[in-house]
């Protein structure tokens, strides 16, 4: 008797593991099956900190979240609908995010004695047996010997056919939300193809999970997302990380200029330089430096030969590269320093997210030392913010911080290919003769923007000082005179001001224009608000949403969008950093939101917190 499909609108997902049982392979196939189907999609991958945690304990848990939807959706969903736990510490560290009568699909093989006191469960209790998940739909499978039966005639050791587990929970997984496996096989061919048996045991892994799930009677229904009703277009699923490489690559060829990336790896940046690697064919330059000091020097170099120079890193790594962020400014020279924030301070958290480094951002160097600061929301949006930073350092002369962090940078969703001809030209243009009237060249000589010329080394007649030490106005020639000094001071501070003319103004995402809470966000925070307050819309509340893209300058009407609401909340992933700053400009009494356990707020919390604020 074939079991009936039933549609439902959108379902989450998380997958739990040891470090070594592939989850995050699991998880990336499941999205990408679903991105090909065309269902919209959040996820939320979350690592241990250590690259090889011990097996079975809590700290040792590897997972990954997904939300699939045929709506449009902005977060990768405060609960689950399905568990995987493949270990008795996974069931222990993600159940309280499991919704109730959600299921539970739970690996006997990984909730043997040993693992039960890895994870830290009392002697002879086994919350398979002892009735503490009744709430929920328990799904007892031992994967991990029905993969071996199936791989049984594959000559491979048992270690080496277990580790195929994770395809027979995909299989199982497609065939309970009605997918095609074609996608994987394709994958698995393509990543295992010069390796035969690797690739055979996987293929039949996977298939034999989901002929276990044709087999199978312990599920009275499968379940269908329909593809959602996205605006028309090419799609495919990224990640911030990916679409920021993108958006390099595409700033650099309308600016015509070649990129020179200079980088030290730290997750969870590294991503960024394995990718801008793979395309000398646009003319990518990586050179991964010996430290963080070196990367961004020789990114520096290359920015003062004309090139498009590029650092990227994470916190530790920005507060190494500050004095070389400090000669950057004083040089005035176009840099794009790309910060994937992560938990603090030191080493921290370094696979958790945070928004951490902001006031870093606005202040971290020594001296006077304005910079732009640039944030994306998502991991799509990255593609268009790090193009406009780097419109920005280029036309400006100046160097511009990025900012991202580790959700938005390991999340994926569908990203509908940019054209061309839509991208904001980028107009570089480098001073290859004196000034008129002028018989030698003046190198810090402004334009209307405040804006320096930009000459190439080599260029005859243009020779000219660079270095660290204060510029005498116009010549350049190093200067310790007490005027010139706060003279270039404030010059180079109205130069980044004057960036606000050359921005758009600041919307609001949704909400009335006048009310009662403004949500004002930046980061990665915009899923959930979004989410939050289109709730608190649909029950009538007056509540809007203002996200911050331009965090340094401020929009020109940012102060002016504020003063119309009797309350601001500002929630951060960090203990109050944007608040501080907006406090300190605008003279609001601003209320923060603030939640620093290395994940992303939920929109459930933000309902409670406006929830309370209207009360008010």
């Amino acid at each position: 008797m074939s079991i009936p499909v039933q549609t439902v609108e959108d379902v989450v997902i998380k997958f739990a593991g040891d470090s070594g049982d592939g989850m995050q392979l699991t998880g990336s196939q499941f999205t990408n099956n679903s991105a090909l189907i065309g269902n919209d999609l959040s996820t939320f991958p979350d690592f241990p900190a250590e690259i090889r945690a011990p097996q079975g304990t809590v700290p040792g848990v590897s997972g990954f979240q997904l939300h699939f939807s045929s709506n449009k959706i902005y977060t990768p969903g405060d609960n689950c609908d399905v568990l995987v736990a493949m270990n008795a510490a996974a069931l222990k560290v993600n159940l309280k995010a499991l919704k109730p009568n959600g299921i539970i699909i739970a690996d006997t093989d990984g909730f043997d004695a040993k693992n039960l006191r890895l994870a830290n469960y009392a002697e002879g209790d086994n919350p398979l047996e002892n009735g503490s998940l009744t709430g929920y739909s328990l799904h007892k499978m031992d994967i991990t010997r029905m993969t071996r039966e199936a791989l049984k005639d594959i000559q491979m050791g048992v270690k080496e056919k277990s580790r195929a587990k994770n395809m027979f929970v995909l299989g199982f997984l497609y065939w309970l939300y009605n997918r095609d496996l074609t996608s994987t096989f394709s994958f698995l061919h393509d990543k295992f193809g010069k390796r035969p048996e690797i690739l055979e045991s996987n293929v039949k892994a996977l298939q034999a999970g989901y002929n276990y799930g044709d087999t199978t009677e312990a599920f009275a229904s499968r379940y269908k997302v329909e593809k959602a009703k996205l605006p028309a277009g090419v799609y495919r699923n990224i990640t911030g990380n990916i679409a920021l490489s993108y958006g390099l690559i595409a700033a650099a060829e309308k600016s015509r200029l070649p990129m020179f990336l200079g980088s030290y790896p730290i997750t969870p940046a590294s991503d960024i330089l394995h990718e801008l690697s793979r395309h000398k064919n646009f003319g990518v330059r990586t050179f991964q430096a010996e430290d963080e000091i070196a990367a961004i020097t020789a990114a520096i170099g290359a920015a003062y030969g004309g090139s498009l120079g590029v650092t990227t890193t994470s916190g530790p790594g920005m507060a190494l590269k500050t004095e070389a962020m400090g000669l950057a400014v004083m040089l005035e020279i176009p840099l794009v320093i790309v910060d994937i924030q992560r938990g603090g301070p030191s080493t921290g958290l370094p696979t958790k997210t945070e928004q951490s480094d902001l006031l870093q951002a606005y202040y971290g160097r020594n001296g006077e030392c304005p910079m732009p600061v640039i944030s994306a929301s998502t991991p799509s949006d990255c593609f268009d913010a790090v193009y406009e930073a780097t419109r920005i350092a280029v036309e400006h002369m100046t160097p511009v911080i990025f900012l991202s962090d580790g959700y938005i940078a390991n999340g994926a969703e569908p990203w509908r290919f940019p054209k061309s001809e839509d991208l904001k030209p980028i107009s570089v243009t480098f001073r290859t003769e004196l000034q008129e009237g002028s018989d030698k060249y003046l190198p810090y000589q402004r334009d209307e923007k405040l804006v320096r010329p930009w000459a190439v080394p080599g260029t005859a007649g243009l020779e000219h000082r660079i270095g660290g030490l204060e510029k005498e106005d116009i010549t350049g020639n190093i200067s310790y005179d007490a005027e010139n000094h706060q003279h270039m001071v404030k010059t180079r501070e109205a130069k980044v001001d004057m960036i606000a003319n050359y921005i758009p103004l600041q919307t609001l995402d949704s909400g009335p224009e006048t009310g009662d809470v403004l949500v004002l966000g930046w980061g990665s925070t915009y899923g959930a608000i979004k989410s939050a307050v289109m709730e608190l819309q649909a029950a009538g509340k007056s509540v809007a949403h203002a996200h911050l893209r331009y965090v340094r300058p401020f929009p020109r009407n940012l102060g002016d969008m504020i003063a119309r609401y009797k309350h601001i909340l500002i929630p951060e992933i960090n203990n109050g950093q944007l608040i501080k700053i907006i406090r300190d400009k605008y003279l609001v009494d601003a209320v923060g939101y603030n939640k620093i356990k290395g994940v992303p707020i939920t929109r459930t919390e933000l309902v409670t917190a406006i929830g309370e604020l209207l009360e008010k």
